[in-house]
């Protein structure tokens, strides 16, 4: 029997997290009172003892999940009482399930449900048949079963009696909450995911190819690979069954646990043959088929986690890539037929020109296009030149090439940048109010520009499911995917921070304790009233009253306004600290911000009080001696291989520099410039082990890559970051190459399944 679950939520978080349950609880509180995770992590340090970001985001989540437990088991308690049903031992079962899987179990028996044959048979008033069966196997089925017949009741003859009987006892087995919950982790343990490919489906389904005869154990499979044979099986291309162990000869072993746990064993009595009958049927019609069900769905969740996981890292690396800065840049959305859009913004993200030019074909007029950029990058001082990475790329990146050969008085700088999402982006509602007057096809161009100055600030504009970093982002659920991503927007805008009197409405949105009305109303008062002096002025903001001010202003900065101070992370709260600082070194605050050497012969113990601990008092410091601080890497450019702009140009041996455009648990994919990205095995990665591909790169990274081999009609490129790994020669087979390469076999191989939504490369509607 399962006894009761001991002491609180917090107390059971706390356990998992190895804190003290106080630390929680000051956390939980704190959540419930309306304060931010990043708020928490930075200015409430004494009260929650140093639990940092991360600690936060998974107390929250769990802290989501245990409640939602403690209402489903109150419903459940409430469900049984008004059956009366509920005994001491039963509630002591329900209020010690952990899990939500294993209070479902201990329910199932008392769920309401339509009739089964169960309870017709029960009715029917064949119960005793059955548990005297199971009592005491020595009686005869048949003979037993004789003195059960009743027409009236349904019941036309014995063998009906017996069906009867098999029905309450197949019931029996499969409501059995210990029973089920260890066949299920024998079966987790023990099982397989199989598929094969549907008849007539291969040329359709190749996509899935790796996967038409295929089967692992449930353990062994990675996210990708199950994401993978779902969509497969979505698609109507595999076939998928779980199979609780591999194939053998004989009865199950899973039969004889049930047979083991009701008594039932082959002595050559009488009622042996028929109730070892009923276990293989309870098993192979019920207990099977609910087991399969609950390891799909513990498949899929497993998957998700995973894929949500790499998802929120990968937009957490893209969202704090280095920014180029307040440089004037010239924006390009490469086309063909269409023409490339061009936009010019000056260093504060102002759009300052627009224009169409057509250097390719069918147009061709390459000079011309030219000579208008070069009158623009002059006009405008531009220092840099983005360009998208979508269809046209190499050819408007050789175009900006030649720009800069040509006019080297300019002293341009060109940089491809991801264009993923920059259509989502002009087609939205935000963009229509931002450039009203701007036509679509060339609100990408000022989008790619700014993404360049400054990603964070750009890409939060769009929904963090564009932006196209993830793999099967499109079979992931809406709401865990959403939440994860939206957590990572904010960790990532509160960490950087945010000035004030530039940020666009949808980056205030994402500063803790600004909600999208707040945020507009902010801008709205800006654009009234002229730029913020102090962050004082922000409680003049409509609707933004003493909560919001607390958890915002922190990371909202002023520069040049009335008060040095607020152009740091110093919450006003704790001025009165920075001004007893300023007392004892005798230094103004403008001379004391900056001044390592005072800052540094100043005791933090000297300024702790009620409120403020040395954990602040010595954030506060750090923050003093180098004010404003952004935690993102400095700018920096890859240069692709000239002459090298198809994945017909690649051969194997190729050394080439690329760009990290996205990691999945599988591998990393490589722009190297050819409109197909290339993937890094994580076996190709290191001479070394590698658990998780992040160890090695991130999104944004410029790497050095060697091209393994070239699939053109699969439009698969294989690359290696051990520039002395031999390439595969030409012809070889692929499933060879992967052996060699420490993949798996044919049947078994890694699958190159990768997401996003736009970019060249990286499509989410299947695997590559």
């Amino acid at each position: 029997m399962t006894t009761p679950l001991t002491g609180s939520i917090e107390g059971r978080i706390a356990e998992e997290l190895g804190v003290r349950e106080r630390q929680v609880k000051a956390a939980v509180e704190l959540l419930d009172g309306g304060s931010t995770v990043p708020f928490i992590a930075r200015y409430r340090k004494e009260a929650t003892e140093m639990l940092d970001d991360a600690q936060l985001r998974t107390l929250e989540e769990r802290l989501r999940y245990l409640r939602e437990l403690e209402e489903r088991r109150t419903a459940i308690l409430e469900s049984v009482r008004e059956q009366g049903k509920l005994t001491d031992e039963l509630e002591a079962r329900i209020r010690g399930a952990e899990t939500k899987a294993r209070l479902e179990d201990v329910y199932l028996p008392y769920k309401p449900k339509r009739r089964t044959k169960a309870q017709i048979a029960r009715e029917a008033g064949l119960e005793p048949l059955a548990e005297g069966l199971l009592g005491d196997p020595g009686v005869d089925p048949l003979a037993a079963a004789a003195a059960f017949v009743d027409a009236g009741k349904g019941v036309a003859d014995p063998g009906a009696a017996l069906d009867g009987a098999r029905a309450i006892l197949t019931e029996r087995f499969s409501e059995d909450a210990d029973l089920i919950g260890e066949l299920r982790e024998r079966m987790w343990v023990r099982g397989r995911l199989a598929a094969k490919v549907r008849d007539g489906k291969e040329e359709a389904g190749a996509k899935f190819s790796d996967y038409f005869d295929f089967a692992e154990p449930f353990t062994d499979l990675p996210s990708h690979r199950i994401l993978a044979m779902l969509r497969g099986e979505k698609e109507e291309v595999l076939d998928l069954v779980l199979e609780p162990e591999e194939p053998v000869d004989g009865p199950s072993s899973y039969e004889g646990i049930i047979a083991g746990r009701f008594g039932i064993s082959q002595q050559g009595r009488p009622a042996d043959k028929w109730l070892g009958d009923t276990v293989r049927w309870a098993w192979r019609t019920r207990i099977l088929v609910h087991l399969g069900i609950d390891l799909r769905l513990r498949l899929r969740t497993a998957a998700e986690d995973e894929a949500v996981r790499v998802f929120a890292a990968n937009l957490r690396d893209l969202l704090l890539a280095a920014p180029a800065g307040t440089r004037a840049t010239l924006g390009l959305d490469p086309g063909f037929r269409t023409g490339v859009k061009v936009a010019v913004v000056d260093a504060t993200g102002k759009v300052v020109a627009t224009d169409v030019i057509h250097p390719h074909v069918p147009a061709n007029r390459w000079d011309e296009a030219i000579a208008k950029l070069a009158r623009l990058a002059k006009e405008h001082a531009v220092e840099l030149i983005a360009i998208g990475n979508g269809t046209a790329s190499r050819e408007t990146d050789k175009l900006a090439g030649e720009l800069i050969t040509r006019h080297p008085e300019l002293k341009l700088t060109k940089v491809m940048v991801s264009e993923a999402g920059a259509s989502v982006y002009s087609a939205s509602a935000f963009a229509s109010q931002e450039l009203p007057d701007m036509d679509v096809s060339l609100r990408g161009a000022v989008s790619i520009a700014r993404r360049l100055q400054d990603p964070l600030a750009e890409l939060v504009k769009i929904d963090p499911k564009s932006i196209g970093v993830g793999q099967y982002q499109h079979d992931l659920s809406e709401a865990k995917l959403s939440r994860s991503l939206d957590a990572v927007v904010e960790d990532c805008v509160n960490g950087v921070g945010v000035d004030v009197n530039t940020a666009s409405a949808p980056l205030l949105a994402r500063v803790s304790g600004i909600t999208s009305g707040l945020a507009e109303n902010i801008v709205a008062h800006r654009d009234g009233n002229g730029p913020f002096r102090s962050r004082g002025e922000l409680k003049k903001v409509a609707r933004l009253g003493p909560k919001a001010y607390e958890q915002c202003a922190g990371f909202l900065r002023i520069r040049g306004g009335d008060d040095p101070l607020d152009a740091s992370s110093v919450h006003p709260e704790a001025y009165p600290v920075v001004r007893r600082m300023v007392k004892s070194s005798g230094a103004e605050v403008a001379a004391l911000i900056g001044n390592t050497a005072v800052l540094r012969s100043l005791r933090p113990e000297d300024f702790v009080d009620e409120k403020f601990g040395l954990p602040t008092v010595g954030d506060i410091l750090k923050e003093l001696e180098k004010p404003g601080r952004d935690p993102r890497p400095a700018f920096r450019t890859a240069a692709f291989k000239e002459g090298v702009e198809k994945i017909s140009d690649l051969a194997s041996g190729m050394v080439l520099e690329g760009v990290v455009t996205n990691v999945a648990a599988f591998g990393a994919f490589v722009d190297v410039g050819v409109h197909q990205d290339g993937l890094v095995h994580v076996s190709a990665m290191s001479k070394t082990f590698v658990k998780d591909p992040r160890d090695v790169v991130k999104p944004g990274d410029i790497v050095k890559v060697k091209v393994l081999d070239v699939d053109i009609p699969r439009k698969r490129i294989s690359l290696t970051l051990r520039l002395d790994d031999e390439a595969a020669p030409q012809g070889e087979q692929r499933g060879q190459r992967g052996e060699r390469q420490g993949g798996r076999p044919p049947k078994q191989r890694q699958q190159q399944g990768r997401s996003g939504s736009g970019g060249k490369g990286r499509s989410a509607s299947a695997p590559a």
